[in-house]
């Protein structure tokens, strides 16, 4: 069973999935690439989007860039944050 913690969210029209992930994968793009690869079989069909927070909590994205863009606008409480289960 997987856990993790994420958020499908429609915006402008365009329907995305955010998956929290360790500020270290972040850092390197193949880690990031082999990462958003393993997650995107959880929310088929969606673009996804990794996140990550450093000690003070400032999210970090990583992904396609319009949807990075968009979200770097936001407050991080304004995302509808939940724990998805996958068998």
């Amino acid at each position: 069973m997987t856990k993790l913690q994420g958020a499908v969210v429609k915006e402008q029209g365009i329907t995305f999935a955010i998956v929290i992930v360790k500020q270290h994968i972040l850092q390197s793009q193949s880690e990031s690439q082999q990462t958003a690869r393993a997650f995107s079989s959880y929310f088929p069909g969606l673009p996804l989007i990794l996140m990550a927070q450093n000690s003070s909590g400032t999210p970090t994205y990583w992904g396609r860039k319009d949807i990075v863009n968009f979200l770097a606008n936001l407050d991080i409480s304004q995302i509808p944050w939940k724990e998805y289960t996958f068998n």
